[in-house]
């Protein structure tokens, strides 16, 4: 890009290599950091689910609990890499599970 000012060292309007030139990249999420005793009550709790046999769909406290959730409505562990979403299993959605033998 260091060769686009040779051709025009001043911006102008309609260039695309000048709207280019003038981006400022955010880092987002990269940039976030999560509280140490945050992190270490998620790996906790995560530890103690997969302790249980529950397979939560990923390691955040609202994932876990909802496997939490879904393992008591189901009557079994809960997992996340066979069965639908945790946020979605309801006790409805799991007596339909039962009955025809997905559980």
């Amino acid at each position: 890009m260091a060769y686009h000012w040779q051709d025009h060292p001043v911006e102008v309007e309609g260039c695309f290599g000048c709207k280019v030139m003038g981006l400022q990249v955010n880092a987002g999420d990269a940039k976030r950091d999560i509280p140490e005793k945050k992190w270490q009550a998620e790996l906790r709790a995560y530890e103690d689910a997969r302790a249980q046999g529950i397979q939560p769909n990923g390691t955040s406290m609202a994932q876990i609990q909802a496997a939490h959730k879904a393992s008591e409505a189901l009557g079994k562990a809960y997992d996340g890499d066979t069965m639908p979403k945790a946020h979605q299993i309801t006790d409805k959605v799991a007596t339909t599970m039962k009955e025809v033998g997905l559980v």
